[in-house]
């Protein structure tokens, strides 16, 4: 005759039940949060400028079956159908820029240069600091949570928050020129016209790429140079 013997489990903690039912919950949720602060940041971006011209491309182009990812740490790939100037005479080949706003703070502008990982670069064949004409500086960004004044792949993530009337600093060859904001415009990667020299007034424009952590369209900040 056969014996069978019965032990009873032990129970289980009400404690361990309960985190074990609203793990994944919370593994859901933080998923989300995560989720909404890379996208919250270029969807107020996008509310903000509503103003701002609305053609977008993509930062990939596709030929046929073939894709080409576009090298953006180089300026050459922001505008592709801007023409190759040749660069303006200047023994000088590096300067600095600051923008208090956005505690920005002697940062490297690079003239011609061709790596925006390494410091700002002026767009070739652009006025120089000081002269009559338009000159041009392109800076990297990200998701503006990541922004580090130090970091150029960041330097310009905090961009569109300038304001009209805001201050830029330029050191060039040993003088200081002070530029002020007038206006923040929007434009697509096919126009070129932000490249433009106006040989009429001494001005500055900033580029970067938008929204924030995208390449899809270019955020422009003119400046206009100030006498003490």
């Amino acid at each position: 005759m056969a014996l069978y013997g019965y032990i009873k489990a032990q129970p289980q903690s009400q404690l361990k039940i309960k985190i074990g039912r609203f793990l994944p919950i919370a593994f859901f949720g933080a998923g989300l949060v995560f989720l909404g602060n890379a996208i919250s940041p270029i969807l107020l971006y996008e509310l903000k400028s509503q103003s701002f011209s609305q053609q977008l491309i993509s930062p990939v182009e596709v030929f046929g079956e073939a894709t080409t990812v576009v090298d953006y740490s180089r300026p050459s790939a922001w505008f592709p159908t801007a023409p190759n100037l040749p660069p303006k005479p200047s023994k000088i080949t590096h300067y600095a820029l600051s923008i208090p706003k956005l505690e920005i703070s002697d940062a490297v502008v690079q003239i011609g240069g061709d790596d925006l990982m390494k410091s700002l670069i002026q767009y070739s064949g652009t006025a120089l600091p000081g002269q009559y004409g338009n000159a041009v500086i392109f800076g990297h960004s990200v998701l503006p949570q990541f922004f580090n004044p130090k970091n150029y792949k960041t330097i310009f993530s905090t961009l569109p928050t300038l304001k009209e009337n805001d201050e830029i600093f330029i050191n060039f060859d040993g003088i200081e020129y002070r530029y002020q904001v007038s206006k923040l415009v929007e434009v697509s990667p096919d126009d070129i016209s932000v490249l433009e020299q106006q040989y009429d007034d001494e001005s500055l424009t900033l580029i970067t790429c938008a929204p924030p952590g995208t390449y899809l369209k270019r955020l422009v900040v003119r400046a206009k140079l100030m006498r003490y």
